[in-house]
């Protein structure tokens, strides 16, 4: 089929998409309409943890289906059971409550922290976050982030996130007040450029919110369930956060997503919280497979290998084409370009490589998060030869780029 005979306009148009549309997918591995193939490194923004379509999700729908899709959260049901078993014991918290998007899971953990500050802390209710963070598109999650331009784009904004600068503890210190309840970030900034956050950082986070009495809340959305080679990015860092979110790679691609809380951050009563769809079986189902293949013996530290062997590629090609320097943790990386030539490589990596040795109707998916700074997510499950094609394409794309 061509394009045309696909295009449409019922879709609102939320961003500038190229004119192909995907119809299978394998691994790390996509298909197009036309047949044309591409190697996968974005993966969903880091949702498909394990590839597309991989057979223990293919199996866990086809068995649960049948069985029991969405009974409504005012019901148990069996999946949300085991999974929220699993997490709780392979973590330090002890409450889960399940949620379709990290967006609703970090709107969640807000609401959480909120009322165990009108509890605890005589009404506070500010959450400091840092500069460049994204938590989401909801309205609160957009103003908890940091991200440039948010402030203004849908006005105004909901208040109660100061923000500090990442790595930077004495900017965090200097804007705790009696109306403080929460310090919020992600362990590793992925939208805002894969910035890390420092051991001492982390660490000195734990040791401030212990002494004046807040909470740590990590925004796990992108670096749980095996991103950094932990199973949560929190383990990374050898501290433990109050509250923490899940999302992307918990579903391994279907719309999963968790908020979990030590019991002593525990504070919601019924009615505070809930969802039509939170915790179904169909997707809990899902989310166990996942997180139990990520439990595999030796798959983390495989996960951890992969990721020091993508480290070392792109360093090395960093070198040969006069590049920025690399950075990341686990399978979550990024290459600075020197040159705002991020879009340029995205689009010859996707749609300009045929003729070149070794891409023979197939094309890279990449991403640009920055325009000088590329980032890589790719499955967790993928292999040192893949990282190697990879490399080959990225090579030819920059070389391509004025």
């Amino acid at each position: 089929m061509k394009f045309a005979d696909y295009a449409s306009k019922a879709l609102m148009d939320i961003t500038a998409r190229p004119e192909l549309v995907f119809v299978r997918g394998e691994g790390s591995w996509l298909w197009d309409h036309t047949g044309k193939r591409y190697l996968d490194f974005v993966q969903g923004w880091a949702v498909n943890s394990l590839g597309h379509s991989p057979r223990c999700i293919v199996d866990a729908l086809a068995a649960q289906a049948p069985k029991l899709i969405t009974p409504s959260p005012a019901f148990y049901n069996e999946p949300s059971l085991k999974l929220a078993e699993l997490l709780t014991r392979e973590s330090c918290f002890d409450r889960v409550f399940f949620t379709n998007s990290g967006a609703e899971a970090n709107e969640g953990a807000i609401k959480l922290a909120r009322k165990w500050g009108r509890q605890q802390r005589d009404g506070a209710f500010e959450i400091i976050t840092t500069v460049n963070s994204f938590h989401g598109r909801t309205i609160a999650t957009m103003s908890a982030s940091g991200k440039p331009g948010w402030d203004t784009l849908f006005a105004p904004q909901v208040p109660g996130f100061p923000k500090a600068e990442f790595n930077d503890l004495a900017s965090v210190e200097a804007l705790v007040t009696e109306r403080t309840v929460a310090v919020m970030l992600e362990p590793v900034q992925g939208e805002g450029g894969v910035n890390c956050a420092t051991l001492a950082f982390m660490q000195g986070l734990r040791a401030l919110c212990d002494r004046h009495g807040l909470l740590l809340i990590c925004d796990e959305v992108q670096t749980g369930i095996g991103r950094l080679g932990t199973l949560f990015g929190y383990q990374h860092f050898g501290v433990e956060p109050d509250i923490m979110t899940l999302g992307k790679g918990i579903g391994g691609g279907v719309p999963l997503a968790g908020l979990l809380a030590k019991e002593h951050a525990n504070v919601f009563e019924h009615g505070d919280q809930g969802g039509t769809y939170s915790g179904n079986p169909l997707m809990t189902a899902v989310g166990l497979a996942v997180v139990q293949a990520v439990l595999q013996p030796g798959f983390l530290a495989q996960v951890r290998a992969l990721g020091d062997y993508l480290s070392t590629a792109l360093t090395t090609l960093s070198h040969e084409l006069d590049l920025g320097p690399e950075r990341g943790i686990g399978l979550l990386r990024a290459l600075e370009l020197k040159r705002e030539i991020g879009a340029g490589i995205v689009t010859t990596a996707r749609d300009s490589l045929a003729g070149e040795p070794r891409w023979d109707n197939a094309g890279l998916l990449l991403n640009s998060p920055r325009p000088a700074l590329l980032r890589f997510m790719p499955a967790l499950n993928l292999t040192t030869a893949e990282i190697d094609l990879m490399i080959d394409g990225l090579r030819t794309a920059v070389r391509h780029q004025p």
